[in-house]
């Protein structure tokens, strides 16, 4: 997911358009989460389905940027552009590996702790101030992700590690977005994360391939592509439109459509644990969001008065 720099300000109007296409955008991964879990749960390779993930956002982003594509492919950042890609490669590869074992919501509560992560790995990595506040929230995601995967209670099983691996992974490719978005545009970002899934799943593709059963497999695997491209479409535009802190907590709601279509398509209804656990770790999220929010107000009022 490519999220370039927000302006300072943005008018209300333009917020609103942001947070419509941020729902729009997370509605849109969360059904394609739902469908490559169809996919995998039926017995296809997980990197087959990854294959179509990536190849399908390609072929569409080469398209759409084709009179532009020489100049996007341009970088002044090589090693960190792969280095982000192959994060994102991570991602959606453990996402969806966790698919085969774990409920729809289970897994994506576990990767919603990815923005405590990221405030981590920036303090870390790129010299952003930890205070006590932050590692307060970053303690409090990690104490909703026990809750879920209630490990000693016999509940925890190996494969929640995978969506825990997707969100180290995610945060490790924003805080690489955040470095490389201050000097290039995010489609250039786009296109390498597309390039490198697609690369090197094609390379992997022939040897775990299946023939999909029938028509109805072969538009899944179709659709899965065309919803990876339109959600990250929607994501950017999202963050072009919008401040980024007007519009990330409403990335959580992510949790109500993976918890519709797990009930929906795999009769998965979360249990009382995993609801709770899944809202501390959307608190620690927004409590994060909300000090950040408030900091970057106190900075912007006092160079307003100097």
């Amino acid at each position: 997911m490519t999220m370039p720099s927000p302006a300072l300000s943005a008018p209300l109007p333009a917020n609103g358009r942001g947070i419509l296409l941020l729902i729009a955008a997370v509605a849109i991964f969360t059904a394609m989460d739902a469908l490559a879990k169809v996919l995998i749960t039926s017995g296809y390779p997980v990197l087959q389905v990854v294959w179509a993930r990536y190849t399908g956002q390609t072929v569409i982003v080469a398209l759409a940027l084709l009179p532009r594509l020489t100049v996007l492919l341009r970088t002044r950042y090589p090693k960190l552009q792969a280095l982000r890609s192959v994060f994102q490669f991570g991602a959606t590869a453990l996402f969806f590996a966790s698919l085969g074992h774990i409920g729809l919501a289970e897994a994506t509560a576990l990767t919603d702790i990815n923005p405590i992560l990221i405030t981590l790995g920036a303090a870390i990595f790129l010299g952003e101030r930890l205070g006590p506040r932050r590692i307060f929230g970053v303690v409090l995601a990690m104490i909703g992700a026990l809750i879920v995967i209630r490990p000693g209670f016999g509940v925890f099983t190996p494969a929640a590690l995978l969506p825990l691996g997707c969100a180290v992974c995610y945060a490790g490719y924003a805080i690489a977005t955040r470095w490389v978005g201050r000097d290039e545009s995010p489609w250039t970002s786009l296109i390498y994360a597309a390039l490198l899934g697609t690369v090197v799943t094609s390379a992997v593709l022939p040897f775990v391939w299946q023939a999909p059963a029938g028509a109805g497999d072969l538009a899944l695997f179709l659709v899965i592509g065309l919803l990876g491209a339109a959600a990250q479409y929607f994501l950017i535009h999202a963050f072009t439109v919008a401040e980024a802190s007007a519009i990330a907590p409403f990335g959580y709601v992510g949790l109500i459509f993976a918890t519709f279509w797990g009930i929906v398509l795999f009769g998965e209804y979360p249990d009382g644990w995993t609801i709770v656990g899944a809202l501390v770790i959307v608190a620690a999220g927004v409590y994060v969001w909300h000090r950040e929010t408030m900091a970057h107000r106190q900075a912007r009022l006092s160079q307003d008065r100097k």
